[in-house]
């Protein structure tokens, strides 16, 4: 077979969710498959370091000025210049004008959603909002156009297959994403001092990988934060990856607490590998999304051996099973107390911590790239058949 992949953003240097997922699926693939041929269509940029070419996985560099105009004319144009049997979309859509057979990870249909579009009015990025209408307008032809449709949790498939009218089609499939192996408890004590002094952690803090997407509850977050402090008097810190200050005071204001600004520390974005030594030294991750299609970082989290408090709505209960603290989002005081519980339990915290480890080995990027391995192989069997 001859198996394009679209991996348009994996070599830009601030990745981000769906960036690692198709960068862990191809480094995957080359591991175990060696006899199929891959061409990996990126757009050209800084980071092109965390991909090299194998004997059968070849790197194409397509320019282009913007992402509609890669994915709708630079992609199709390459897939079919390279005589691609089978080209995999990775990150929710796919181009109008092509006839190669698609198998297309659709991640999630949030943006679908009224709700969510609703809340998006008011408090989302301008690029946030332009991507949210770029799939909106194109999802309803990636899940006609397809061959296969993958999304990454059985809670989405539902969502998925309601939404479309495809429940039950076996167009329609689910494939949990996996957490990366260095992910894992990290003892190296210089290794956990640089980190601290690369992104100024303090001594005592919680975790929250937040930004300014409705679904991530900052909001709910902060003021669950600020009623933990102004409860137990402690001075713990909020660490918060990748979020502008700017926007940051916007919700304090919002919360009526703006001096809680000292008790917060923005790392700016952090590269992957010193994320496992962030997770190890906080005493609890929070993770109180409001809606979620799979939440990579809770099993980052788990695999490093820290307590996580999650939330009850979409997949969240599914991926995290017993090993996290649940709570209600769109109850702040829920959150407020879970923190409480976790400090003052030393018990239920080590409990927490020892099924979040047992949890984590249960998802794997090599088993992912296997079960993607079989579509192909599967699509490709039925186009010979015709």
């Amino acid at each position: 077979m001859r198996i394009g992949i679209e991996g348009q953003r994996i070599f830009r240097k601030k990745k981000h969710g769906m960036d690692m997922v198709a960068l862990e699926l191809i480094k995957n693939l080359q591991l175990i498959d060696h006899k199929n041929e891959y061409f990996i269509f990126v757009k050209p940029d800084e980071d092109n370091s965390v991909l090299q070419e194998t004997s059968n996985f070849k790197i194409i560099k397509l320019n282009g000025c913007s992402y509609p105009t890669w994915e709708q004319i630079a992609l199709p144009k390459a897939a079919k210049e390279y005589e691609c049997d089978i080209l995999h979309c990775t990150s929710n859509t796919v181009p109008f004008f092509t006839d190669i057979p698609l198998i297309t990870i659709l991640h999630d249909i949030i943006y679908m959603e009224r709700s969510y579009l609703k809340t998006l009015k008011s408090s989302a990025s301008t690029y946030q909002k332009f991507g949210s209408i770029y799939r909106k307008l194109v999802v309803p032809c990636v899940v006609k156009k397809s061959k296969k449709v993958i999304t990454v949790s059985l809670f989405e498939k539902n969502r998925i297959g309601d939404f479309f009218g495809i429940k039950g089609d076996n167009k329609l499939d689910a494939i949990y994403n996996g957490v990366s192996e260095h992910f894992k408890p990290v003892t190296n004590k210089d290794e956990l001092k640089r980190v601290k002094e690369v992104y100024n952690l303090p001594d005592n803090y919680f975790f929250f990988i937040g930004n300014t997407d409705p679904k991530k509850n900052t909001k709910g977050t902060l003021k669950a934060f600020s009623d933990f402090l102004k409860q137990t008097g402690l001075s713990h810190k909020l660490v918060i990856l990748d979020y502008d200050k700017i926007e940051l005071n916007k919700l304090l204001v919002e919360i009526n607490d703006t001096k809680l600004i000292n008790n917060i520390v923005l790392t700016g974005y952090v590269i992957n590998k010193d994320l496992p030594a962030i997770y190890a030294q906080c005493d609890i991750f929070l993770y109180p999304s409001l809606r979620e299609s799979f939440g990579i970082p809770m099993l980052e989290a788990m695999s490093c051996n820290v307590p996580v408090i999650t939330s009850n709505t979409s997949s969240m209960p599914e991926v995290s099973g017993n090993a996290a603290h649940i709570i209600d989002p769109f109850k702040s005081e829920e959150i407020t107390e879970a923190i409480v519980k976790i400090l003052n339990d030393d018990a239920y915290r080590k409990s927490l911590c020892e099924k979040g480890l047992e949890r984590s080995k249960q998802f794997s990027w090599k088993n992912m790239a296997k079960e993607y391995l079989k579509q192909y192989e599967l699509i490709h069997l039925e186009n010979l058949r015709k």
